[in-house]
């Protein structure tokens, strides 16, 4: 017969056979934060955690503060990168108005009928690091 991997008899996962003696839970505190929306916030922390200063409020997901706490310094962040910076990066300021009046020249002389602007890269303007782009 084949070897079985489970003892015949029990459900996986659904019943632990562990019992409750000799078990000895940390020491355990409640702590408060104050929402701003006027929710009332307590949560039980071990004693020897680190209690955060804020916390997420579970009825509306606004930060709350630790009652009696102060509010923590504010990590600065970096403004997001846009097309436009990404795009400074490649080219000066000069060079992208020299490519706009290209472009406006060729759309006014009526050579850009059925154009893919993917594929269509002027051959003029340097890029910066000193190779044409075409």
């Amino acid at each position: 017969m084949a070897e079985r991997s489970t003892l015949r008899g029990s459900r996986l996962g659904a019943v632990s056979y562990e019992d409750e003696r000799g078990v000895v839970l940390a020491e355990r505190h409640n702590v408060a934060y104050d929402c701003p929306n006027g929710h009332d916030i307590s949560v039980v922390f071990a004693t020897e955690a680190d209690v955060p200063a804020l916390w997420d409020c579970p009825t509306c997901g606004a930060e709350s503060l630790l009652v009696d706490g102060e509010e923590p310094d504010r990590k600065t962040t970096k403004p997001a990168r846009t097309h436009w910076d990404m795009l400074l990066e490649r080219r000066s300021v000069a060079e992208l108005e020299q490519l706009l009046q290209e472009r406006l020249n060729l759309l006014h002389a009526g050579s850009l009928t059925g154009f893919d602007l993917a594929t269509h890269v002027s051959p003029t303007v340097p890029t910066r690091r000193g190779r044409k782009t075409a």
